[in-house]
């Protein structure tokens, strides 16, 4: 049984209505947690909560308020990220500054400061005293014994002790993934990325003796010792070849590591077919369960579940949760004994937690309603998740047969609650959408709205990306003035199969997955409440993509866009394994999947939004496409942030780009309540 608790926040934030005064304003401040850690041996939790762009750590202990654990009051971009506890809890480690997702890239300087933010590592005793600065980098983990810490800067390791100076103990040759400990504290694992290819590292802590196992040609991923510190598993694998065939294989496996002797032994491949190339959750990947069982996930019946294989003996791995639904994050009991997992069983919409033994048995569902609950965190023997609804953007909440929340919890008021809604392609495939409906009877403007990624599922209620988050707000935001919104889940997105996400001819190979976008687009406009001259459409990264595709290649339905970082060209090298005349053939195919291969169709007006400093869609992309579309005479504005990232550090920045956004459309789809 887990332990159910209470706790409370005293966060003295009120309910906030759309309706009121600057509404966009007054729902983009709505406070955010991300980022949430549980410590191992007690009861005590972390998350970041990003409110308006100040970012802070709280922390919630066992029968007590939460508190707020910094006090940073500005909002400088600088983000707080990769929190780590002690096991014994008595210890807080996180990083301040440098991006998230690139931590061993060049810092951010999204405030424009005249000195750029360093990025550096705290520890902290949370007894009210103040941090320590321990030195430069990130991925911070605590030794068993709670009193040091490892932790990496580019592709160096490092080591601090309690009282005393952090020490390099190595330099590597690439990037530093998965740092953890041996049970015994005696030594390092990791995984050291090389780019196109990946070792696990094996290191004594006083850095005289490193070892590389089973180093191959391909990317050796997910290292996890075993819990007596004798064994080391990990995940082989290698990307299929351009032209593969689809049942090719195989490209996974399964290895095994004696950690005394180095030797390395393969306990299971992935049969070709279905399944036999390697698919990943957001979170970690493999775990050693009691009974020497290791958990892994695995697309055998062409959705991701979490699979059970004997360690030692091997054979034929055991689905834990059959059905036809996809598993988003799992972990095990502190026990080791069940698997927990968040998954859109019983509805693909949505995800809720559940829980399932090791050694068999029906699941039981932990948590249920018309929100969202993933990325499930134990602290010590209580299960907190990350929860979302329609009003409510991420919340750190204990499961129980209700959600409670950590704390007072403020929610948004004049939301309408999105309508799911199934759809058909022109070639019958299905498309999934949620459909956001003003009041009045119409008939209304309308827009549709494209995620990016493209391996994201949009819900019907807050995400638990803070990107996604904002952009639900967007959509609420159109929705209350006046306009028809539709959010469409297109193919090559996740939440839907193994099918559905590698669908044929998407992305450079066809750009299949926009007769999805046209099917949503031609939907509303056969509808008898909004009006099909004023259909406008808006996305960003993989979306903005979507938006110029659907702009260059059909002005006639899609009035008005916005454009946030998206690619405009798909143009790129192709591996050396095929004949030149099929590279060419392939970079044709890439061309015409490109909105820069239909833009002498492109009529329709475009607002261009993009940071400088994106390190996941070139800043080239815009400028590309802002050159052909002047040569052209289309109507198109601009709104560039100087040295900004891909998703805006700076609450300020979405707030002018959402702004800009609105009163782009407004012009051109003229909404009633504007």
């Amino acid at each position: 049984m887990l332990k159910i608790l209470l706790f409370s926040v005293a966060l003295g934030l009120s309910s906030m209505a759309v309706a009121a005064p600057d509404a966009l304003e007054t729902a983009l401040s709505l406070p955010v947690a991300g980022d949430l850690v549980g410590a191992q041996d007690v009861v005590r939790f972390a998350w970041v909560e990003n409110a308006a762009g100040v970012r802070n750590i709280w922390v919630a202990d066992k029968g007590k308020p939460a508190r707020k654990l910094t006090a940073y009051t500005q909002d400088d971009g600088v983000e707080l990220y990769e929190l780590a506890f002690s096991r014994d809890g008595t210890k807080l480690a996180y990083v301040h500054g440098g991006d998230a997702e690139f931590p061993d890239g060049k810092i951010p300087n999204a405030a424009l400061a005249t000195a750029t933010p360093e990025q550096q590592l705290y520890v902290t005793t949370l007894d009210g005293s103040a941090p320590v600065l321990i030195g430069q980098g990130h991925a911070p983990v605590f030794a068993p014994t709670s009193d040091a810490v490892a932790f990496t800067r580019k592709n160096e390791l490092w080591l601090w002790r309690t009282g005393g100076k952090a020490e390099r103990i190595a330099s590597l040759t690439g990037t530093i993934d998965r740092l953890q400990w041996s049970p015994d504290g005696s030594k390092l694992l990791f995984v050291e990325d090389r780019q196109d290819h990946s070792f696990i590292g094996l290191m004594d802590v006083n850095g005289t003796s490193l070892a590389y196992l089973g180093p191959d040609l391909g990317h050796s991923v997910e290292p996890i010792f075993s819990p007596d510190g004798t064994r080391i598993a990990f995940i082989s694998y290698v990307d299929p070849p351009a032209a593969a065939a689809p049942d090719g294989g195989p490209y996974w496996s399964l290895r095994l590591a004696d950690v005394s002797s180095r030797a390395v032994r393969t306990l299971w491949s992935a049969p070709a077919g279905t399944g036999g190339q390697f698919a990943a959750t957001r979170s970690q990947n493999l775990f050693w369960g009691a009974g020497d069982t290791l958990v892994f996930p695995w697309e055998r019946t062409g959705w991701l579940h979490p699979y059970a294989i004997d360690a030692t003996k091997g054979g034929v791995p055991r689905d834990l949760t059959p059905g036809v639904f996809e598993v988003d994050s799992f972990l095990l009991t502190p026990d080791r004994r069940n698997l927990v997992y968040a998954a859109n069983a019983i509805d693909l919409e949505r995800r809720h937690v559940w829980q399932v033994a090791l050694a068999g048995g029906a699941p039981r569902a932990l948590s249920k309603g018309g929100g969202t609950e993933t990325y499930p965190t134990f602290g010590g023997d209580t299960l907190v998740a990350t929860a979302t609804d329609v009003t409510r953007p991420a919340y750190p909440a204990v499961i129980d047969k209700n959600l409670v929340p950590l704390g007072d919890v403020p929610q948004a008021t004049g939301f309408v609650t999105p309508e799911t809604v199934l759809l058909k392609a022109e070639d019958g495939g299905e498309v999934h959408a949620q459909l956001f409906r003003p009041k009045g009877p119409g008939p209304h403007p309308a827009l549709i709205f494209v995620h990016g990624g493209p391996r994201r599922q949009m819900l019907p209620g807050f995400h638990p990306s803070s990107y996604y988050s904002n952009s639900y707000i967007l959509n609420q935001h159109f929705a209350a003035e006046g306009y028809t919104v539709l959010s469409v889940n297109y193919r090559s997105g996740t939440g839907y199969g193994l099918a559905f996400r590698e669908a044929p001819g998407i992305a450079r190979g066809g750009a299949t997955e926009y007769r999805d976008v046209l099917a949503a687009g031609r939907w509303l406009a056969a509808r008898s409440d909004v009006d099909p001259k004023r259909i406008g459409i808006w996305g960003g990264s993989w979306g903005g993509y979507l938006t110029a595709l659907a702009l260059a290649r059909n002005s006639d339905l899609f009035a008005v866009g916005v454009d946030f970082h998206g690619v405009h060209t798909m143009l790129r090298n192709i591996e050396n394994n095929v004949s030149p005349d099929a590279q060419a053939a392939a970079r044709q195919l890439q061309w015409q999947s490109s909105p820069m291969g239909a833009i002498g169709t492109w009529r329709s007006p475009v607002l261009l939004i993009h940071g400088d400093d994106d390190h996941n869609v070139d800043f080239t992309q815009s400028l590309l496409l802002a050159r052909e579309l002047a040569a052209r005479r289309i109507p198109h504005e601009e709104l560039v942030f100087p040295n900004e990232r891909h998703g805006f550090l700076r609450y300020a920045d979405w707030l002018q780009s959402y702004r800009a956004a609105d009163d782009f459309l407004a012009k051109t789809l003229k909404p009633p309540y504007k």
